[in-house]
């Protein structure tokens, strides 16, 4: 998750041989998820470290902020939709949620490579070191505890920001044990995006309209054939990086902006 969740200027949340590691796959047909064909396959690849340590003084400022903060919006996804399934019991959480533990292991591994403390150690689900993100975790659980359809309005926004972070960050480094997990973290949220859309539109029947992607953007990742770097517009949309600007007013399944600042 240039972060998207609470405000424009939010916090975002390392090149040796690269270890794949698996992810639990999304079934296609789990709870009548419209998932293409071969979106589960690529969801379970994450790149991953190998344990070769370096220093931290090779990482730039935002390569390093980029990590930490990567590293608790993964557990943060991965919260949420823990709890939004023992709310609800809908596999769809279940499946992401394993998934998100997967990412947030492969960014642990570039932290332990590059000699950066685990901002999440010794913390328990639903708690974070960044206290924006815990008033951000506490304000998504109350809006996908009001309904199905708020909750799994709630996931899609939460892969949609994430798409947006993860394509900001990339755009910071040259690393390429960084790019490689960073760009399999994206290629899982855009799986975990058209999920969620599919979800609501079969267990409830209503539509999905994007919350911050700019529409191209997201019509491109519902086809499929959206690339790396796709979910920015930078050259339009008021400088918004992307998002949809008519989507602030519509009621309250969308995270509300304005409690962090960039790390």
């Amino acid at each position: 998750m240039k972060n998207k969740l609470l405000q424009k200027g939010i916090g975002i949340a390392l090149s040796a041989a690269i270890a794949l590691s698996g992810c639990s796959s999304i079934p296609a047909s789990a709870n009548g998820m419209a998932v293409r064909e071969g979106d589960a396959a690529s969801v379970t690849t994450v790149s991953s470290p190998t344990p070769a340590q370096l220093s931290p003084e090779t990482l730039s400022e935002d390569e390093a902020a980029g990590l930490l903060f990567m590293r608790e919006e993964e557990k943060l996804a991965h919260d949420v939709y823990m709890t939004l399934y023992a709310k609800w019991q809908v596999p769809i959480f279940q499946n992401i949620a394993r998934s998100e533990q997967t990412h947030s292991d492969a960014v642990l591994g570039l932290l332990t490579r590059y000699g950066l403390a685990d901002p999440t150690v010794g913390l328990g689900a639903g708690e974070f070191a960044d206290p924006a993100l815990q008033s951000l975790y506490n304000q998504l659980v109350a809006q996908g505890n009001e309904s199905l359809d708020a909750a799994l309005r709630v996931g899609a926004a939460i892969e949609e920001i994430d798409i947006l972070d993860l394509e900001e960050r990339l755009a910071q480094t040259n690393k390429a044990d960084i790019v490689r997990v960073y760009n399999s973290l994206l290629a899982g949220s855009h799986n975990h995006l058209r999920a969620f859309v599919g979800t609501l539109e079969q267990q409830t029947g209503a539509s999905y309209a994007p919350q911050y992607l700019a529409p191209a953007a997201y019509a491109a990742i519902m086809d499929g054939a959206a690339g790396q770097g796709n979910g920015r517009n930078d050259g339009g949309n008021g400088g918004q990086d992307g998002r949809n600007n008519g989507s602030r007013g519509r009621g309250n399944t969308q995270p509300a902006r304005g409690h962090r600042g960039r790390p």
